[in-house]
Formats: structure tokens, sequence, C-alpha cells
């Protein structure tokens, strides 16, 4: 299952952008309002949850600055990974776009696409908050 965010355009530069999406405490500031829990586990891992669904850990995969940030599920049990591309625009703006992609049966695919989509498009519409 692939998912993809609105490009979303944020007032820093690309190199700024790339530093705050490797460091895994400034994604607190991007989740949703419907925040239960996040708690930075580690220099390259958090966990989060929202109300309603489960805990999930995610930890930094690969960075390739200043474009590329790869963050992934620590959990085989739902395999899946975030990848933020980061473009410039400008020297003081780029744009940031996320895609999921997640290796899940059918049925639990049909039963996350809604509140994954609406999960990651938050994500990006929140980028102006860093």
């Amino acid at each position: 299952m692939n998912l993809e965010s609105p490009m979303v355009t944020v007032q820093k530069p690309e190199l700024e952008l790339f530093d705050l999406l490797t460091d895994v405490t400034s994604y607190e500031k991007l989740m949703p309002d419907n925040i239960a829990k996040f708690e930075v586990i580690g220099a390259d891992a958090f966990i989060f949850g929202l109300k309603g669904m489960p805990e999930i850990k995610l930890k930094m995969k690969e960075k390739v600055a200043p474009n590329k940030v790869v963050l992934g599920a620590a959990s085989d049990k739902l395999p899946f990974t975030l990848v933020a591309t980061i473009a410039s625009i400008t020297a003081d703006s780029s744009s940031v776009k996320l895609d999921f992609e997640g290796d899940f049966n059918p049925m639990m695919a049909m039963m996350i696409k809604g509140p994954i989509s609406k999960f990651i498009e938050t994500l990006a519409n929140n980028m102006t908050k860093l």
C-alpha cells in the first residue's frame, strides 16, 4: 500500500528542514491533536500513540542529506516506511512530501488506509510548525 501526502512549502532552507526531520524530538510537533502518547526512546527512535490506535515505534532507517529522511516501523508486525522528500525552492524555503509504503494484507490495508492517509496529511501540514 502506497500513500502520499500533499506537497507542503516550509519557510526554511532544505538543510535546516532536513536537520529538524532527522531529530526525532521534532516529530512531537508534527503529531495530530489526538495524540495520546509521544516518547523518545533513543537518538533515532520514538513511540507514539493516537487515541483509539495501537502504539507505534518508529526508527530512523536512512538519512540522505539534505533531501531524504526515512523512518520505518521497528516491529515486523506492521512493516512500513515513511519517507520525507525535501526539495529546495528558494534560499529560505523548501518543499516536503511524505510517502507511506506498507506491506499489509488486503483486509488490513482497507481498514487503515483512511486513518493513515489523514495522519500523513496532518504530519505534512504541521511541517510549518517546525
